[in-house]
């Protein structure tokens, strides 16, 4: 199981708590749908890498299913790439917090349209992306988000969002922002801890309706199926973000060493 964080988790923060250093990625997050499942903490722990445990809300963690439209992905500084830096993603995470109490997600699986992004994903940080044949369709207020896992499976994993857009959240709830304003990444790279920290505007949320929902990603990420509708459903038109380079552990910090929980 994962070890107790050593530290209590940072404020929830709207806006991003740290500044941008050695930028390593830059890439907008665009037409984001936010589907969320409230999920008791034990259930999800085994899920999450070493040095970290879920982070909860009023004792609740949660399962999210985030569809959206990545643009013009760029390493460091360099202009983003327009063909094969662009293309639909639709990934599930969880919500999770390390020893040092800094508050992120954890990728079971990330979904995307690109071969090339995906192998490199892979390879260099270890993040689960999937290929698969996907689409992104509007109607007027409504996004539709079509999935089909190609490589490497399971082979047929597939999702269709379908959400109506609604009106801007003026002022998000406290459950709101511990979804979405989420400034960091938890994996694991060659058996050691990874945080790679992110900056980005404030959300833009809008209230939005699931019109229909028809998926198998949620359980091919070895999570239960859930047993109702989400408990939240939001839409943002987007934001550019930010990837820093992995920060250094201060000294006197002690970072777990374990095995990951998914071997």
């Amino acid at each position: 199981m994962p070890s107790q964080p050593a530290a209590l988790p940072e404020p929830i923060s709207a806006d991003p708590p740290h500044r941008p250093d050695r930028t390593l990625l830059t890439q907008s997050w665009l037409d984001l749908a936010f589907l969320h499942w409230a999920a008791d903490p034990a259930d999800v722990a085994p899920l999450l890498p070493a040095g970290t445990v879920p982070d909860t809300h009023d004792g609740v963690t949660y399962v999210g299913l985030v569809a959206f439209r990545m643009h013009r992905v760029g390493w460091f500084r360099l202009p983003g790439v327009p063909y094969l830096g662009s293309f639909p993603e639709t990934n599930v995470r969880l919500y999770s917090v390390d020893a040092r109490g800094r508050r992120g997600v954890v990728f079971r699986s990330l979904d995307a349209s690109r071969l090339i992004p995906v192998a490199v994903g892979r390879w260099a940080f270890r993040i689960p992306y999937v290929w698969s044949r996907m689409s992104v369709r509007s109607d007027g207020p409504t996004l539709t988000y079509t999935s089909s896992r190609r490589w490497p499976g399971p082979r047929g994993a597939r999702s269709a969002i379908s959400v109506e857009v609604g009106e801007p959240v003026a002022e998000p709830t406290a459950l709101e922002h511990f979804l979405t304003a989420r400034w960091g990444m938890h994996s694991s790279f060659r058996g050691q801890p990874l945080y790679l920290p992110n900056t980005h505007p404030r959300w833009p949320l809008h209230r939005a309706r699931l019109l229909d929902l028809d998926e198998t990603l949620l359980t091919a990420a070895g999570l239960e199926k859930p047993s109702g509708p989400p408990v939240s459903v939001l839409y943002s038109p987007g934001v550019p973000v930010r990837f820093s380079a992995p920060p250094r552990a201060p000294r006197g910090v002690p970072i777990p060493r374990q095995r990951d929980a998914d071997g």
